[in-house]
């Protein structure tokens, strides 16, 4: 078969154009994923998600900025932005993330327990926890705060709560609950505890308690979605250091997540993911925490 110089000349170009399509489409994918051709050492975590292209991640659903569960069926927030950091890195899609309930009560048996890779869940570091997992981190400092109605004038701190006529509502399994707890009278009539703050909400409006407490953050979210309705009673009274929970043998994979925090410190996708969400709402994010390579 005879081909003439323009038509060797069309092919070679064709030729070229189309690999240089290829290339960008494998451009486009690893943008997209973080990297899906990534390489990893054998046998380690990273290695086994990045190969499955799939990865459950544990958050909440309730705390507005932070992991809220919006219209469109996905939880919405800086520690869902944060996990796509993670998961980016990981090589793997944000669309191949599987986002599961992880409520404070039930946190580390879910990591214990092989329900979830990771949680990122306004999750504060303590020994106590450490005892059953490892945290990477901190990748956030908040302080515990107390909500109230807007037109509460008698509780403006913790002491309020020394006298014994007043009850407050936290989480089951969180911090501040635990906290909250060396303020009160008598911890058995004054703290109220639910599975979500959204049932400490609810009871606060239906005058089963006199107040909400927990993180300053989550309380502003409150705020900012019911304008004029509540306010926090005070300044902050504790500092609570953020972390992401892992296996509590897993080394590997907490350092890679340390590296990852880092990296999103100095090329600014930790704040945008901030700006982006919990920002929004008034809160200060301050300056990238040291993270604890314990």
């Amino acid at each position: 078969m005879r081909f003439t110089r323009a038509a060797v000349v069309a092919t070679a170009a064709a030729l070229t154009f189309g690999l240089t399509a290829c290339a960008g489409e494998d451009a486009g994918s690893s943008g997209d994923t973080g990297g899906s051709t990534k390489t990893f050492a054998a046998g380690s975590t990273m290695e086994k998600l990045n190969k499955a292209q799939a990865i459950k991640v544990g958050t909440k659903f309730d705390q507005p900025g932070f992991g809220l569960k919006g219209l469109s069926g996905k939880p919405e927030g800086f520690d869902v932005e944060v996990a796509k950091i993670i998961v980016k890195e990981l090589g793997i899609p944000a669309d191949k993330i599987e986002f599961v309930e992880t409520p404070s009560k039930i946190r580390e048996d879910a990591i214990v327990n092989n329900n979830v890779d990771f949680v990122v869940a306004t999750y504060t570091i303590n020994d106590k926890r450490k005892e059953r997992i490892a945290f990477a981190g901190p990748y956030y400092e908040a302080g515990q705060n107390i909500l109230v109605k807007a037109d509460e004038a008698t509780i403006t701190g913790p002491d309020a709560f020394k006298a014994g006529d007043k009850k407050v509502c936290s989480v089951t399994g969180s911090t501040p609950a635990e906290n909250i707890k060396t303020y009160v009278k008598d911890v058995a009539t004054q703290v109220v505890l639910f599975d979500t703050y959204d049932k400490c909400i609810t009871a606060l409006d239906g005058g089963q308690v006199n107040a909400v407490t927990t993180d300053n953050v989550i309380l502003l979210g409150y705020i900012a979605k019911n304008e004029g309705k509540y306010k926090l009673a005070g300044d902050n009274f504790t500092k609570e250091p953020y972390g992401i929970g892992v296996k509590i043998d897993d080394k590997d994979f907490r350092t890679f997540i340390n590296d990852t925090l880092e990296k999103a410190y100095a090329d600014g996708s930790w704040k945008k993911a901030w700006d982006d969400t919990a920002g929004k709402f008034g809160a200060e994010l301050g300056t990238a925490p040291a993270v604890n390579r314990y």
